[in-house]
């Protein structure tokens, strides 16, 4: 049985080798991502039993998604294929760090997630749940799904983890604000960037007093990160890195504090275990592509990530 399940949208990503405008590229990379696709890869590379919950199209793409899962060593017993076209996107990388993403997702067969999509009892023995404000965004099924998979997680005793992840694109602030007002009566612990506590809250501390859970996590990029729990408040320095590719840092900051609480260590531990797999995915193309490996961890501990390429 996993240890933890992740639930959510899997995508493929199309990424340019150079940086310009996308009209000039050529030559395009395919990667598999989405949110919590990329925190069950960081997880199972930490040897952690992980199941994630979803479904793809049947199309190539979707086949794509189920190799690279599988390759992965991610359980995909209750990951389905189902009619429909699997979710993509491409990248753009412009000078000055500047970048952006173009999506194709709408109808996609992942946003038909709807209640009951699996058998709850999968959650039985797991330690943790974890979701993405990026599912519920995609339909009005897929949220209803969202707070379905949360109720069924607190019946079994299963912690829920919920990665806040704004999508400006996908839903107004005022609509990401009421998901969060019914979903955090089931989480036990949050994570939200510094960018989305300020398009959602204002700022840090308004948005801290709004997320009353158990455990909030406020990830600062490369300002390191902050959590807030019964033990207080505790922050850790990131680890200095030159990033390639930020995108899926946020997600294998999760992975890595959610290890954390299944290793047993204390909160600043797990900041520092978070921080450590954010930077490395940031050193590398892909949306998790840099994950490291559990037994890469403890060079990278003396190292810092550095020589991570």
């Amino acid at each position: 049985m996993p240890e933890v399940v992740t639930a959510g949208e899997p995508l493929v990503a199309l990424v340019p080798q150079d940086l310009g405008r996308l009209r000039s590229q050529r030559l395009l990379e395919a990667y598999v991502g989405g949110a919590e696709v990329n925190v069950a890869v960081a997880l199972a590379r930490l040897g952690v039993r992980v199941g994630f919950v979803g479904q793809v199209g049947e199309d190539e793409l979707g086949a794509m998604v189920m190799e690279k899962l599988r390759a992965e060593g991610v359980d995909l017993t209750h990951f389905q294929r189902v009619a429909g076209f699997t979710g993509l996107y491409l990248r753009e990388y412009l000078p000055l760090g500047k970048g952006r993403a173009f999506y194709y997702r709408k109808g996609s067969a992942a946003s038909n997630l709807a209640p009951g999509a699996f058998d709850p009892s999968y959650l039985q023995g797991a330690a943790f749940l974890h979701l993405s404000g990026i599912t519920p965004a995609l339909s009005p099924s897929c949220r209803a799904f969202s707070l379905w998979a949360m109720e069924e997680a607190k019946k079994r005793g299963v912690r829920v983890s919920l990665d806040v992840n704004y999508r400006q694109a996908l839903w107004s602030p005022q609509e990401a604000l009421a998901f969060l007002d019914e979903a955090l009566p089931l989480t036990d612990l949050v994570f939200l960037s510094e960018e989305e506590a300020r398009l959602l809250f204002g700022d840090e501390e308004r948005a801290l007093q709004r997320l009353r859970a158990p455990e909030v996590v406020l990830k600062r990029g490369p300002r390191g990160a902050v959590a807030l729990g019964e033990g207080g408040r505790a922050e850790e320095e990131a680890f200095p890195v030159a990033a390639v590719d930020p995108v899926g840092a946020g997600d294998a900051f999760a992975a890595g504090y959610l290890a954390g609480h299944l290793w047993g260590l204390p909160v600043r531990e797990r900041l520092r275990l978070g921080n450590l797999l954010g930077a490395c995915v940031a050193a590398n193309r892909g949306d998790h592509e840099g994950a490291p490996y559990r037994e890469d961890l403890e060079v990278l501990w003396q190292q810092g990530t550095g020589m991570v390429r």
